[in-house]
């Protein structure tokens, strides 16, 4: 075999493999549930979960656009705060050691307490506090794993930029923001899946009706167990989606700095 062919071959595998591993697993749930003649308020069958997805194609992703959107929003300005002050405290020490405790609160602090408390702040009727949630939420392990590049720079680089009579900002541009891309888009990964996640669990406890929070406990209360599963199949989407850019986004970056 050619070395082309087992390069193609590989990254064949790289998506056939998950793909067999989903069918089967879907087709053991089927079993699964017809042989044990499970309820469907236990758990529904593939089959009914996906007549729900199609026949409901359009309100799912309705509802999905809506929770994507607050997730979104929350992710960028979660990111870009995280960004400023990661950079502030790298350059002042005395700042980061008054914002480590706060980095700490907001990591500790359950979204289940955090969404009232904002809804009462900035009213039931906007969007505002489920934003709001996703940003604190993303903000943490950006700011953690950002400032963590922004410190990590070996000894060697930093003695030669010195043996070269380099400037600060010279040093910063050619290895300190460099060296801290990894340590950002590490962070970034895990904020954008907490994103999604935050910004649909916020749903559930009050704002506008709409997002695929409110559709889950919406069809939950009607019985309609399948219908609720085709809602959680379009969370599941929205994170995958999210994640997939996230990392799209870090190949591209760290690919064409390594070309330079």
């Amino acid at each position: 075999m050619t070395r082309s062919a087992t390069t193609t071959w590989r990254r064949a595998e790289v998506v056939l493999a998950p793909v067999l591993l989903g069918l089967l697993a879907l087709a053991l749930w089927e079993t699964a549930v017809v042989v044990l003649e499970l309820r469907p308020f236990v758990v529904p069958s593939p089959t009914s979960i996906g007549a729900e997805l199609t026949g409901n194609a359009g309100i799912i992703a309705t509802a999905a656009l809506s929770t994507a959107l607050n997730a979104w929003w929350g992710l960028v300005i979660g990111v870009v705060v995280a960004l400023v002050a990661a950079a502030v405290s790298a350059a002042v020490r005395t700042i980061d050691e008054m914002s480590a405790p706060l980095a700490a609160a907001a990591a500790v602090v359950p979204i289940v307490a955090l969404a009232p408390v904002l809804y009462t702040m900035f009213g039931a009727s906007t969007q505002t506090a489920r934003v709001a949630v996703a940003a604190i939420v993303s903000f943490v392990p950006v700011y953690v794993n950002t400032l963590r590049g922004l410190r990590t720079v070996a000894p060697v680089h930093r003695d030669l930029l010195r043996a070269y009579a380099a400037t600060r900002r010279q040093a910063t541009l050619t290895v300190t923001l460099p060296g801290a891309l990894p340590f950002f888009f590490s962070g970034l990964r895990v904020a954008t899946s907490l994103a999604v996640i935050s910004a649909l669990v916020a749903e559930y406890f009050g704002g506008p009706v709409d997002g695929l929070g409110k559709a889950i406990t919406s069809a939950v209360s009607s019985s309609n167990y399948p219908l609720a599963w085709a809602y959680v199949v379009g969370a599941v989407v929205v994170g995958l989606l999210f994640f997939c850019g996230s990392s799209g986004l870090e190949r591209a970056v760290l690919h064409r700095r390594s070309q330079r």
